[in-house]
């Protein structure tokens, strides 16, 4: 597994209200709640984001609600993997159970910038950030979350 994209960089305690604000969770459809991504803290998001891009923050991402919504959100936006510097623990086992990747590596949130192209192997835990050619080093998934991701989340990998 392995992801190619630009960088979205937002900050330390990015909360589950910010990454979909509440106003829109009257709706199941990903395509719309993915429409509303990020807009409280960055109004331009939904234009710049492309596919395969990758989102990077500091502490604490995804705190606040246990909102299945802000992963969904940001996976239907396009975005290939979060980093963080740490991840709250309900938003990593909100990722995961709906096939969002997400690295703790806390070199790499903290150096690579906005704008900047990263590579990132899966099977290895590698980042590269192509732009400053520099590498950072997380913990790789174990195989069976690695499998949860590669079949969509959780309970698509429940069915076969």
């Amino acid at each position: 597994m392995k992801a190619h994209g630009i960088v979205h960089k937002y900050g330390d305690n990015v909360d589950t209200d910010v990454i979909i604000p509440a106003r829109y969770l009257n709706t199941a459809d990903h395509k719309e709640l993915a429409s509303h991504c990020m807009e409280d803290i960055d109004k331009d998001f939904v234009n710049k984001v492309k596919p395969g891009d990758i989102m990077v923050a500091n502490m604490n991402f995804g705190c606040g609600s246990s909102r299945e919504h802000a992963p969904i959100a940001i996976k239907e936006s396009g975005i290939a993997c979060v980093i963080a510097s740490t991840f709250a623990r309900i938003f990593y086992r909100n990722a995961i159970n709906i096939g969002l990747p997400i690295l703790e590596c806390d070199a790499a949130a903290k150096d690579i910038d906005a704008g900047n192209e990263v590579d990132i192997d899966f099977d290895t835990g590698i980042i590269t950030n192509v732009t400053k050619g520099k590498t950072y080093q997380a913990q790789p998934f174990p195989d069976f979350i690695k499998e949860i991701i590669n079949k969509g989340g959780l309970l698509k990998s429940l069915k076969g």
